[in-house]
């Protein structure tokens, strides 16, 4: 749910700024509760409302755009628990749509991409969305040879023995496939043979699955193949990664071949000449929802023709040629018991429902969003009130609403059913965790606690961001431990600073010889003991050198997310230089001043705007930031980024600007192509600009390039340049 009251249009940039923050903040907490913890704690509806809005705001402000924002995140990281493999080619997420007209602006922005005029139509294929685990299969010379789940899209997990137990999945591939090839699809379970396991599981060991996609994800990451193997697992196969050879020239045709290899199809997949016709293909397979023997929670559109799908190509997260249309939700009434208050890292007070256990959709759930306070009181976003001006109390029946396999949201209550005696609930004014002023800053639904660096909850949720997956990934170091670090008052055992981590050790080793220094030592406490110890030590040790990327996202500095740290590591390479130029950046002091040249390469590199650049400049004028930085630095040494693209191109390392009308792309499919060719797409010219492409039209960037002396040519001269 938005944390603002104003319609998108209505934001200033600093506003929008804020919003995109507490938005990027809240989705990677609720990402972690998901797929770390399998303990969400919102439902599937709301976590998308959470993504659009983000979407929204990241359109009409695309300087402001974060990583943490469902532009940038795929999945989440890999368990431990099985090897690693790295996908030749990306595993993404598709964007989700929900109404007719989310899918007539997929269709629009497909045309708009590519410049397409009127006339030139695009076919799609429609195909149901199945509710199961992505899975990459990768065949070498007809041989299966290696498994792997989708994992943060970058890196899965090695399921390869267990994978080999699932009958509908070939072991070979017949003469005609190409030499390599990734198919990909969705492993699944059936409803019937779910509801049979689950049943028996019940018996034997009163353990239950909540519907079958965790149950298929469950089975598929058993130890023993064996165990698996007693799991009537099935297997959709609707793509491919890498492929030595194309394996056809549309996407149906692609699908076609995989289900002439063995594999089995969706036979609901067909071809949508117009949007009408994808809107009633949608509509077809949402009334055959029911009927289907395995779950389904939307329909997936594609554009057909592959030469499209290639010029389209991805964002971060998620191709351009894709979508998923998603069904509605699902709804049951409940009591709520309770609200909880949740303090997140960014200090946001969060109201938790607690529900008597209801069954919805298959799944019981107990626990649901509330939001933010207005929400509880009936008030909306924008101010106005929501289900007729009611409140939410504790005791109240309430309409809870579900999509997918997470928790519910609070809909509305059943006013008839309220008991004698309901108080409307009064929203804490101080923060549960360290007794703070809780604050709400004019504009927000957010209330805040001002306890900064003295918060516990905020310090643990600092720390344990800086050791997440996707920043330091320091295997050992989860919720309990690191509560139980920062917790501690033995100096020995105490963790309450980056730095700290890399020095436990050491202050262990220090330790004296007596009764008193031997009591101090972690193996003594109960729950660790000397290998696992041991273990913790080896895994901080592994991470003492990492990506620049990485170390500077787990910096956890405000508007610098994964996508937004890649840009900073990528353009600037090693960290000292990144901390440089931040260091060096003067920012604008008013209108016409347009700061100095270190500011202006700053908020010249693509994707970084002046919040994001103000962000990182902030940061490192800080005297205590920098002063822990240091510390930080005493043991950690990030690793200097390699270039990415193709590093063969004639513009591989180059600082590009697009400027003015270009006619036989556009201008975002011209970003896309030059970063796939390794170069910098930067937004304003600057002495680092190595060259400028400029179309008819081009005003004050093509000036500013020909003073400086900067190579400027035209759209046909860079095809020319780039060979293409």
């Amino acid at each position: 749910m938005s944390r603002s009251r104003k319609p998108v249009e209505d934001l200033s940039a600093e506003e929008a700024a804020e919003e995109l923050a507490l938005l990027s903040a809240e989705i990677a907490e609720h990402d972690r509760r998901y797929h770390a913890e399998d303990a969400p704690t919102i439902s599937d509806a709301d976590y998308d409302a959470l993504r659009l809005r983000n979407a929204e705001i990241e359109a009409a402000f695309p300087e402001l755009i974060r990583t943490d924002s469902p532009s940038a995140v795929v999945g989440a990281a890999p368990s431990g628990a099985f090897g690693q493999v790295v996908h030749a080619r990306p595993m993404l997420s598709l964007d989700n749509v929900f109404s007719d007209d989310d899918v007539r602006d997929f269709v629009a922005s497909v045309r708009r991409f590519l410049a397409l005029r009127e006339g030139q139509d695009v076919t799609f294929t429609a195909e149901p969305k199945i509710d199961g685990l992505s899975m990459s299969l990768r065949y070498e010379r007809g041989k299966l040879v290696t498994a792997a789940t989708r994992g943060d899209g970058t890196t899965g997990e090695n399921v390869t023995a267990n994978i080999r137990t699932i009958d509908e999945i070939p072991q070979e591939l017949p003469g005609d496939a190409p030499e390599v090839v990734e198919v990909r699809g969705e492993v699944y379970m059936r409803r019937d043979d779910f509801l049979a396991l689950n049943e028996r599981m019940a018996e034997e060991t009163g353990r239950v699955f909540a519907n079958p996609r965790n149950f298929a994800a469950g089975s598929l990451r058993q130890k023993d193949p064996e165990n698996t193997r007693k799991r009537p697992l099935k297997f959709f196969a609707y793509a491919w990664g890498e492929t030595s050879e194309p394996l056809a020239e549309t996407q149906f045709e692609a699908v076609k071949r995989l289900g002439k290899w063995g594999f089995r199809i969706n036979d609901h997949m067909g071809l949508c000449k117009s949007l009408d016709e994808m809107l009633a293909r949608y509509r077809a397979i949402e009334a055959e929802r029911a009927s289907l023997p395995y779950d389904i929670d939307g329909v997936v559109y594609k554009v057909d023709d592959l030469a499209l799908q290639e010029r389209l190509g991805f964002r971060s997260r998620s191709p351009r040629w894709a979508t998923a249309h998603k069904f509605p939700a699902e709804k049951a009434t409940t009591v709520l018991r309770a609200i909880e208050i949740q303090v997140g890292r960014t200090g946001a007070l969060t109201p938790v429902a607690r529900l008597e256990p209801v069954t919805v959709g298959g799944v019981v759930v107990t626990n649901a969003t509330l939001h933010n306070e207005d929400y509880i009181k009936g008030i909306g976003n924008d101010g106005q009130p929501i289900r007729e001006g009611r409140d939410i109390r504790v005791g109240d029946t309430v309409l809870v609403q579900r999509a997918g396999d997470v928790i519910p949201q609070i809909l509305d209550i059943v006013p008839e059913k309220r008991p004698a005696g309901a108080e409307p609930y009064k929203f804490p004014e101080t923060c549960p965790a360290c007794g703070s002023h809780a604050v709400r800053e004019e504009g927000e639904a957010v209330r805040r606690c001002t306890g900064g660096l003295i918060c516990p909850a905020q310090a643990v949720e600092r720390i344990r961001h800086f050791v997440s997956r996707n920043a330091m990934d320091i295997e050992g170091l989860g919720e309990k431990q690191i509560e139980f670090f920062f917790n501690n008052e033995k100096a020995a055992q105490q963790i309450r600073s980056p730095a700290e981590i890399f020095t436990l050790k050491k202050r262990q080793e220090a330790l004296p010889a007596t009764l008193e220094g031997s009591l101090d030592r972690l193996e003594k406490v109960e729950g660790f003991g000397e290998t696992s110890v041991n273990k913790l030590f080896a895994a901080i040790d592994s991470r003492r050198e990492v990506a620049v990327s990485r170390f500077l996202f787990a910096l956890g500095i405000r508007h610098i997310g994964e996508t937004n740290a890649k840009r900073l590591a990528r353009h600037y390479l090693s960290f000292a230089k990144l901390r440089e130029g931040a260091s060096e950046a003067v920012m604008p002091k008013g209108k016409g001043d347009p700061g100095n040249a270190a500011w202006q390469e700053l908020v010249g590199i693509n994707g970084i705007g002046s919040v994001v650049a103000e962000a990182l400049v902030e940061f490192f004028a800080e005297e205590h930031n920098v002063k822990a930085l240091d510390a930080l630095l005493e043991e950690v040494t990030p690793i200097n980024e390699e270039p990415v693209g193709d590093v063969s191109s004639p513009v591989a390392g180059k600082t590009v600007v697009f400027t003015g009308a270009l006619e036989r792309m556009s201008r975002d499919e011209a970003k896309a192509m030059a970063e796939r060719l390794g170069a910098k797409v930067a937004g304003s010219v600057s002495k680092k600009t190595d060259l400028v492409v400029a179309g008819p039209g081009a005003g004050s960037k093509l000036k500013q390039a020909t003073e400086l002396g900067i190579e400027v040519i035209d759209e046909d001269a860079w095809f020319v340049r780039v060979g293409q």
